[in-house]
This record gives C-alpha cells, sequence and structure tokens, in this order.
C-alpha cells in the first residue's frame, strides 16, 4: 500500500509569490499516495490577519483529487522549529516531509525518496540544486547512506531540511535551538542515530540562497553553533568537524566586528586542523581587509556557505 504524505511547509507570509511556487511544485509530485500540504504561518497568535491572507495566497494552487492544502497558526514555541512541530502534529499521513517556503521541489523527487525508504530506512534526504543569482549549482553527497560520522565531519549541505522524508512520530524538530539556528542539522544527526539516513544522491530539490531569514543574523548563528556543541559532544572530537565549527564561529565574530572573539577561534580551528580554510579567511575579515558579504556572495556563487 503506498504511503500517505504530509508536507510541512513553514512560513512568515512575506513571500507570497514563492510560497505559492514551493505549494504548487509540491503538489506537482507524480506521487500516486495521498498527499496533504500543511502551510504552518509563523506569527503572533493575534496576527490572524497574516494566517487569513496566507490562506489566500495558496488557495489558486491547483490541487488534484488526493490533495489537500491547510493552514494554520504556529501554535508552539515562536520559531521555524516550532511551525515545523505544529505541522507535525496537524499531519495524519505515514510520512512527514519539510519543504522551505523559498524552495522548490524538482519533479520525481517525493516517489524517489519513499522509494528509498521501502529498504527498511526511516529518514531520507536528497542532493540538492543551490540557486544563488542566476546561477544553479548541484551539490550532491557521493553516497546512498549518511551516518552521524558523516554529519559530525562535515554539515553535509545537501541533508538539507527541504529533501527531509521520514516517519511520523519518530522525531521533532528540537524548539530550545537558539532562534531556530541549526536544527535541522539536529535533526538530521538525531535521525541518523536510529539508522542511517537513506540519501537519493540527484539534485530533486532547488534550494534558494541570499533570501533566507537567517542570513545575516550573525549573533543568532554563533549561538546556533554553541547550542550544537552542548548537545552533541562528539562534534568536538572529530578533528575536521571540530575545526569547521570552530572556523565557523571565528567568521561570525569577525562578521560582527569581535576581533579578539574571531582570532581566538580561528586558533582554535588551526590547532584542531592546521589547513582549516575558514580560519584565515576569519582573520582577513577580522582585520578589515575584506568584508563578510564579500566572502558570503563568492562561496554562493560555488554553491558553498562558510
Amino acid at each position: 500500500m503506498t504511503r500517505s504524505v504530509g508536507v510541512v511547509v513553514p512560513t512568515r507570509g512575506d513571500r507570497p509569490a514563492q510560497l505559492r511556487e514551493a505549494v504548487a511544485a509540491v503538489l506537482a509530485q507524480d506521487y500516486p499516495g495521498r498527499l496533504s500540504a500543511v502551510v504552518v504561518v509563523d506569527t503572533p497568535p493575534a496576527a490572524a490577519p497574516i494566517v487569513e491572507q496566507v490562506a489566500e495566497q495558496v488557495a489558486g494552487v491547483v490541487i488534484g483529487a488526493r490533495h489537500t492544502v491547510r493552514v494554520l497558526p504556529n501554535t508552539l514555541t515562536a520559531g521555524l522549529p516550532g511551525a515545523r512541530n505544529t505541522g507535525i502534529a496537524a499531519c495524519d499521513t505515514d510520512l512527514v516531509a519539510f519543504c522551505d517556503d523559498d524552495d522548490v521541489w524538482l519533479p520525481g523527487k517525493l516517489s524517489a525518496q519513499v522509494r528509498a525508504l521501502e529498504g527498511g530506512g526511516e529518514f531520507a534526504s536528497c542532493g540538492i540544486e543551490v540557486e544563488y543569482g542566476c546561477r544553479r549549482v548541484p551539490r550532491l553527497a557521493g553516497v546512498s547512506a549518511v551516518t552521524v560520522e558523516d554529519l559530525v565531519r562535515s554539515r553535509m549541505v545537501m541533508v538539507h531540511s527541504s529533501t527531509f522524508v521520514f516517519e511520523r512520530g519518530g522525531l521533532w524538530a528540537d524548539e530550545s535551538a537558539p532562534a531556530g539556528q541549526n536544527e535541522d542539522w539536529d535533526l538530521a544527526l538525531r535521525a541518523a542515530r536510529r539508522r542511517p539516513i537513506v540519501h537519493v544522491d540527484r539534485p530533486l530539490v532547488r534550494v534558494r540562497w541570499g533570501g533566507s531569514h537567517y542570513v545575516t543574523r550573525w549573533a543568532d548563528r554563533i549561538a546556533g553553533l554553541g547550542w550544537m556543541l552542548d548537545r552533541h559532544p562528539e562534534l568536538a572530537v572529530d578533528r575536521r568537524g571540530a575545526a569547521r565549527v570552530y572556523g565557523q564561529l571565528a567568521f561570525g565574530h569577525a562578521a560582527l566586528g569581535h576581533r579578539r572573539e574571531a582570532a581566538r577561534w580561528a586558533a582554535r580551528a588551526l590547532r584542531a586542523r592546521f589547513a582549516e580554510p575558514r580560519a584565515p579567511i576569519a582573520l582577513a575579515v577580522a582585520a578589515g581587509l575584506i568584508s563578510a558579504p564579500t566572502v558570503l556572495s563568492a562561496l554562493h556563487n560555488r554553491g558553498h556557505g562558510i
């Protein structure tokens, strides 16, 4: 029997055209089973008009006989994890999937992942296509299964929240994540501890960079990395993984103009792995030799982040 799928789409209601495109791409999947989209508006409870506006935004999306769309307010902790958990709780399906409101599922995405899960997996991801400006860069993992060790050594950008498909009931987003930072990485690590993540290594989701609510919130990103180090001590054990996180912390502090903290974290990154490239980049930003936005733009053009 084909399993039913509920797709959680969190939104703030501030990018209606992208939201419509995201929902339309979900409902256009060639998946033969029951498919429902739950759009969760992350807005204060008093802002009921925003929920109504979002409902109007997606009302014109073509819906097939097996498809439904609901629009709900976030009734849990404000922020992305609470919105996702609101959506999970509202699903009555066998499987749950995520799609951010500025990303697009490509044809065949859902069917390929559900087929892959039939081999006994609980949680699936897939390759992505990073869109930044006029460029589109595929990011693939080169593997068919992702382990805890993989996610510790590298964040693995292709294991992205908009690729997640998993069995309903076993996993929830952690609402304690500071400003929602890294909750998807945390969820993937917890899933991989249960069983390796089934990965379909084809670019089946278009991930748009540059418009994220989190892209330049450096204090939140620093707090989110600290939260991950506290929750997942193994991140500090793997030298390559530790150097990457320390280098990201150095860069975040450099972007905020915290030269001393940037230098401290850069030194830790180099002690963990002398070849860690983020350390000298962070030091260059801290010294004013290059700006953080310039670095990010150059990286994003290649489909990479810091």
